[in-house]
């Protein structure tokens, strides 16, 4: 098996706090998924996006509330000169050396071109957009870890199975010297048969190594120590029953969570546009307060209140906002526009998904009618090797393509269940499987 099918590996594990480094770890998928959701520095960044939408919103909603303001001074005066306008007798006027101001104002929006409430509408379909987008992170580190760890078996498989060809290529090469010394074979029958076994060696080094590198992988992502083993299964990777199978694409529309998102943001787009639109409109808002003033030596005035109704209208914005309005048109239309070129991308991995799991399906089939073929040519041939009506040639090639066979028929069988999940990443159904909801 090539490394550049095994080195892709990711997952993620907690709760080991020693492990001998010779003894092997098992975990099955649905537990390694949800320890990913739990543990991932992306579904991380993506829930703090969700929280810092939710906080928008928030912010959003608290613009319809009252503004409420209290300010205070206290200033000290130099020697002022006092004019009066009304007549103060002929005593003296005292001079202030100190003044006290004490300001209440409230102001609560009554129009303001909608903007308020649009401005609302945009930050919960924004809201709704990044969830539905952290919803999609997670089914892509679902994906991820599923493909990781059927790589992982594949390759531990093929580890198992050339050990165990190892063991008959050594056995035949054991019989091979017994017989070489006796001359009932030549010494190159030895020599093909020592060969075999440097062949297959050669490949289990490889495949070990292929092993070692996606297993450091793995620990890695999963924090664990380096010397950590992890093992999977067969049973590990198929741990839930298996959902109707999608026959188009009309599921993924429904399900697909970046679809989801980028509708939402078409909502948004369209609040924006009327946010825009607002400019073009009055505001209006209801205020009221209370002032208390103190001139030392002079006059104090408390329980000044006063109620009215505030008015602003930008004029010169009629003439301006047309350009604003036109952005926010474009970028509703870049975003329609992103929505149906996604729609067609969805299409296209719908159906790629499809035919990459029916033609699985069918690989598979054959791939375990391949090993009945293999296990049968190499029970003949040895049986006519045996009675001397075929040489070693025969005998090694049906060896090797017994063991092809083995390898190709587990790679298949694995590939089915990678397949089916992808086609569930495709239509938008990985997280049903995998409860994400809990999450």
């Amino acid at each position: 098996m090539k490394i550049s099918h095994l080195m892709l590996l990711g997952g993620f594990f907690i709760g080991i706090s020693s492990i001998n480094a010779q003894d092997k770890t098992n975990l099955k998928l649905e537990e390694a998924i949800q320890l990913a959701w739990t543990k991932s520095n992306e579904i991380s960044l993506a829930n703090t996006k969700v929280e810092t939408k939710k906080q928008e919103l928030q912010s959003a909603k608290n613009t319809q509330y009252p503004d409420l303001k209290l300010t205070g001074q206290a200033l000290q005066l130099t020697e002022p000169t006092v004019h009066l306008e009304v007549d103060a007798g002929s005593g003296s006027f005292p001079v202030p050396d100190r003044m006290f101001i004490g300001q209440a104002s409230l102001k609560l929006p009554i129009y303001a071109g909608m903007k308020i409430q649009n401005g609302i509408k945009l930050q919960d379909n924004l809201f709704q957009a990044e969830n539905a987008m952290a919803y999609k992170t997670k089914e892509d580190v679902a994906m991820r870890v599923i493909n990781y760890y059927a790589n992982l078996h594949k390759a531990q498989r093929t580890i198992e199975l050339l050990k165990e060809n190892q063991k008959s290529a050594q056995q035949r090469v054991n019989d091979f010297v017994a017989l070489e010394k006796n001359g009932i074979i030549p010494r190159n029958d030895l020599l093909k048969a020592q060969l075999q076994v440097s062949k297959i060696q050669l490949s289990l080094d490889e495949a070990l190594h292929n092993e070692k590198i996606i297993n450091y992988y793995l620990v890695t992502l999963l924090k664990l120590p380096a010397e950590t083993r992890l093992a999977v299964t067969e049973s590990d990777l198929i741990n839930f029953p298996k959902n109707a199978i999608p026959t188009d694409e009309q599921p993924a529309f429904q399900n697909r969570k970046d679809l989801e998102a980028l509708q939402f943001q078409e909502k948004a787009t369209q609040n924006n546009i009327k946010i825009a639109k607002g400019d073009y409109y009055p505001n209006v808002a209801l205020t009221g307060g209370y002032t208390a003033l103190n001139l030392n030596n002079v006059v104090t005035l408390e329980n000044a209140m006063f109620v009215g109704v505030g008015l602003s209208y930008d004029i010169s914005g009629i003439l301006k906002n047309g350009t604003q309005v036109k952005i926010a048109e474009s970028k509703a239309l870049e975003i329609k526009n992103t929505e149906e070129l996604l729609k067609d991308n969805i299409r296209v991995q719908v159906q790629q998904s499809i035919t990459n799991y029916d033609l699985a399906i069918k690989q598979n089939v054959v791939y375990n009618q391949a090993v009945e073929q293999a296990t049968e040519n190499y029970r003949i041939v040895k049986d006519k090797y045996e009675n001397g009506l075929s040489d070693t040639n025969d005998l090694l090639e049906a060896d090797v393509e017994q063991l092809k066979s083995k390898i190709a028929e587990t790679i298949a069988k694995v590939d089915v269940i990678q397949k089916y999940y992808e086609l569930l990443s495709a239509t938008g159904q990985l997280s049903q499987t995998f409860n994400l909801s809990k999450i």
